[in-house]
């Protein structure tokens, strides 16, 4: 740590109760009052050093008074730093450190103790001071945070700005401070490797290494006003975003403790922040992150972004902020997860739902006008086939919110109180083609159908047609023929489908085994006639084996439909003559 010694005599000062006394066998002719504690020394060792001091004792109009009472209740630094003053003018031993030398300076200009009251007057000292405590990074780092405490007057001396400057070019430089630069023996970047030496046989330490993210720690402690403006210049000499953004998610983290109620208990936080501020308080800096936060895709782990988000509902931050990080949010939604985008809901109505379907909306439709935007540029959908191995990069994201969305249907599909135009609204946003198949969405709406039985006919329909039947699987559409719940119309078509795709399937068989006949040449078929007839008795068996396994699943699959449609017909006809006997 920096130091500058001043003074030579010793210290003649005493603290009783909240009064200083100097014990220089001379009477005190003037005391300084500072709020609760006094000073009471002599006239002539302080208006020799002060142009205020000798301007408020010369106007005292008690002249005649043998103790002159001059009030600071406005200098800068308190009676701690009026303090080192007087010993200053005293000429009693002190010292400058990174930690007073703000206060210091703050305070000698308010005194107005320039060189023209004593040669090397304290103004002169604390800037000759100054200049040594900016070659370092951590007495740096003290006096920016002793400008807290003298936070205007360190602003108007531009103090501050001279402390964010020389920190800014110390951590844009690339060297970690703390550790000297490498040598002629280890010239890699960032690393230091020190050579031991034990009974004559030298060896050598593990190098280290010290990446980017080295100031972290230091700037964490400084208050939102000067870790914004630390930030803000870092920016402007060119730090590297990434570099800002890993800044700025650990000083969130420190200081937003909802942030890690958020999360769950494998992701939190173990680290405490150091007070627990208001919401208010908490509200006011997360607005300020967000703000801070570099414009760039992926700059920041969508976890973090929807734990901020989160966070950023319940503290009820600005409309701005909150469409600002579902804006972040919906640029990476393809890489979130299932966990991440059950938000729960901030409404206190009993109808309202478990989850903020709104929020979610919101984060999928920005998502979508991106990945459109993307994919008409590359190629049209309409011309994509299966099997590709080139697949453009947004329609693996959007596959990828597609499954996503169909998971997070069927969390809330089971809630009461969501809203049938809500489920479409979401089911519709990813279009068909970037579902390679409709289990997902046919399992949303088979449990929303479940949770909302008082669904008219047509309401059914309706939702029915948000899946694309011709993509359901052979397990999906097994367990929608027989779906008591789906309509009468879903079912025949799952039904023809499948016997379209059994079809295709026999046709396929015969195709393949035409193909193994006709390959092969008349002479090998001559020779290997016997093995050949094996072969092909097998496969024919196999086949055949297949055909009446479909053929019988395809009429199961008719006699269940037959004996539901027999249930609906008897119970219409039930209600039918129970209407008529009441008539």
């Amino acid at each position: 740590m920096a130091c500058m010694k001043l003074g030579t005599k010793p210290d003649i000062f005493r603290l009783e109760d909240h009064t200083w006394q100097c014990t220089s066998g001379l009477p005190s002719d003037v005391i300084i009052e500072i709020g609760e504690t006094s000073f009471n020394l002599h006239k002539f060792p302080l208006i020799s050093r002060s142009a205020l001091l000798a301007k408020l004792i010369g106007d005292n109009p008690d002249e005649d008074a043998p103790v002159c009472s001059v009030h600071l209740n406005d200098i800068p630094g308190g009676c701690k730093a009026f303090e080192l003053i007087a010993k200053f003018c005293y000429c009693i031993k002190l010292e400058l450190t990174s930690h007073n030398v703000i206060s210091l300076r703050c305070a000698s200009d308010y005194l107005q103790m320039t060189d023209d009251y004593g040669e090397e007057n304290l103004i002169t000292q604390t800037e000759t001071f100054l200049q040594q405590v900016f070659t370092t990074w951590s007495d740096t780092m003290d006096a920016l945070e002793s400008c807290e405490e003298v936070l205007s007057d360190a602003e108007d001396l531009n103090l501050i700005s001279r402390c964010i400057d020389s920190l800014a070019i110390k951590a844009c430089s690339g060297q970690n401070p703390y550790n000297p630069p490498p040598t002629a023996t280890s010239p890699v970047n960032n690393i230091t490797q020190t050579s031991i030496i034990w009974n004559g046989v030298p060896t050598s330490n593990k190098p280290h290494t010290f990446g980017d993210d080295w100031w972290y720690k230091d700037v964490s402690f400084l208050g939102l006003h000067l870790y914004k403006r630390l930030i803000q210049t870092m920016e402007s000499q060119g730090m590297k975003a990434e570099t800002i953004a890993g800044s700025l998610v650990g000083y969130a983290k420190k200081y937003i403790p909802l942030m890690n109620r958020q999360s769950s208990f494998n992701d939190a936080s173990h680290s405490k922040p150091v007070s627990a501020p208001s919401a208010a308080d908490q509200r006011a800096l997360l607005e300020e992150i967000v703000e801070l936060l570099p414009n760039r895709k992926r700059i920041v782990g969508t976890k973090f972004l929807i734990r901020l988000l989160r966070t950023a509902l319940v503290l009820h931050v600005s409309p701005s902020c909150r469409e600002n990080l579902e804006k972040r949010v919906g640029a990476q939604l393809d890489s979130a997860v299932l966990d991440d985008i059950l938000i729960p809901n901030q409404g206190f109505n009993s109808v309202d739902t478990l989850y903020d379907i709104d929020c979610f909306q919101r984060i999928l439709d920005y998502f979508m006008s991106m990945a459109m935007d993307t994919t008409s540029t590359q190629c049209s959908p309409c011309i994509i086939e299966e099997g590709l191995e080139d697949v453009p990069q947004s329609l693996t994201s959007l596959t990828s919110v597609a499954n996503l969305v169909d998971s997070f249907l069927s969390d809330v599909a089971a809630d009461v109180n969501m809203k049938l135009s809500k489920f479409q609204s979401l089911a519709v946003a990813v279009p068909d083609y970037a579902r390679p198949q409709s289990d997902g969405i046919y399992r949303a709406l088979d449990i929303f159908l479940k949770a909302h039985p008082w669904l008219t006919d047509c309401e059914r329909e309706q939702i029915c047609r948000l899946m694309n039947i011709q993509k359901l699987s052979l397990d999906a559409s097994t367990h929608a023929a027989q779906n008591e719940r789906l309509p009468l119309r879903v079912i025949v078509q799952v039904l023809f489908f499948e016997q379209l795709r059994l079809r295709t399937s026999i046709a396929g068989w015969f195709f393949v085994s035409e193909n193994l006949e006709n390959s092969q040449s008349q002479d090998q078929m001559n020779s290997t006639k016997n093995d050949g007839e094996v072969v092909r008795s097998q496969g024919i068996g196999e086949m055949r084996e297949r055909v009446v396994e479909l053929e019988r699943e395809c009429e199961n699959m008719k006699y269940e439909m037959r004996k539901m449609v027999k249930k609906k017909r008897s119970w219409n006809f039930f209600c039918k003559r129970r209407r008529h006997r009441r008539m």
